[in-house]
């Protein structure tokens, strides 16, 4: 009879990492998990082992409902989604009941959008986990930051372009534009400023780093579902934000790129349309 280890070697394509040692998912623990930026492909192995053995899933708004399908049967599953200006779920809301479904001795899958780290809010879920004594673990996720940069064929960093850049919020917690972020300084800082959730305040945004000395000319290019078949890339000027998120409303989610990063994409835009008939990524 064949052992583990040569069932797993003699396996080909996925069915290989069957017999592999996966860490553990105990019940009573909650893991953290990064589903990406869209594309269920964008997922980690770590994502999708969590996926087949967890009891319950607590997921965000922008999570690819097609990633929900590759949920072990019988798993439940509970929205736990915030958007901006619609009704949803507190954060405390949210921590409490990851801490209430955890002290009922399931194993929870906390799924969201990108990373969690990555203005996911997952530092404050996990603070909150570690003062009620609940177990947890971290899985990356690709960030659209950088991975829905890369389907728009703009690179985050390029050494002809820019050998910094700037990861910000474009709003706080009330939806307004942030009060607390040093606009002069951010303007100047680096040649290439990533925003994420910045859509709604562009037009202010705009304005105070054109304040801080950024040229009005500077590029700004719009990239809403980033990796998914409906992907839009939208190109304007920082002078221009405003006023053409007023006239085109472009969709959300979305990623704002500000600076030369995007003249690239003339050359490295992959992504073209028979490769988005592919759901998966």
């Amino acid at each position: 009879m064949l052992n583990e280890t040569t069932k797993s070697q003699n396996a080909q394509g996925f069915a290989r990492l069957d017999a592999e040692n996966f860490p553990q998912f105990e019940k009573g623990w909650v893991w953290l998990v990064g589903a990406g930026p869209g594309a269920p492909g964008l997922m980690s192995l770590l994502a999708y082992h969590a996926m087949q053995n967890c009891d319950v899933v607590v997921y965000d708004a922008l999570v690819n409902p097609d990633i929900l399908n590759w949920v072990r049967a019988g798993t439940e599953l509970e929205y736990a989604g915030k958007r901006g200006g619609r009704p949803s779920h507190t954060q405390t809301d949210i921590s409490l009941r990851l801490i209430e479904l955890a002290k009922e001795g399931k194993r929870v899958l906390r799924l969201k959008g990108g990373d969690p780290f990555m203005f996911g809010r997952g530092g404050e879920e996990s603070q909150t986990l570690a003062k009620h004594g609940v177990l947890f673990r971290i899985v990356p996720g690709i960030s659209s930051g950088i991975g829905g940069l890369a389907y728009a064929g703009i690179p985050a960093t390029h050494r002809d372009t820019n050998h910094a850049v700037i990861f910000l919020t474009g709003h706080d917690a009330t939806g307004k534009m942030p009060a607390n972020v040093n606009w002069p300084a951010v303007a100047m800082a680096a040649p290439v400023i990533v925003m994420y959730m910045a859509v709604k305040n562009l037009g202010e945004i705009a304005t105070a780093l054109m304040a801080g000395g950024r040229p009005a000319d500077n590029p700004v290019t719009l990239v809403s579902n980033a990796s998914m078949p409906h992907q839009q890339v939208h190109s304007t000027t920082l002078a221009e934000a405003g006023e053409f998120v007023k006239l085109k409303e472009p969709p959300t989610p979305a990623i704002v790129v500000v600076g030369h990063a995007s003249d690239w994409r003339e050359i490295l835009d992959w992504y073209k349309a028979e490769l988005k008939e592919n759901k998966i990524g």
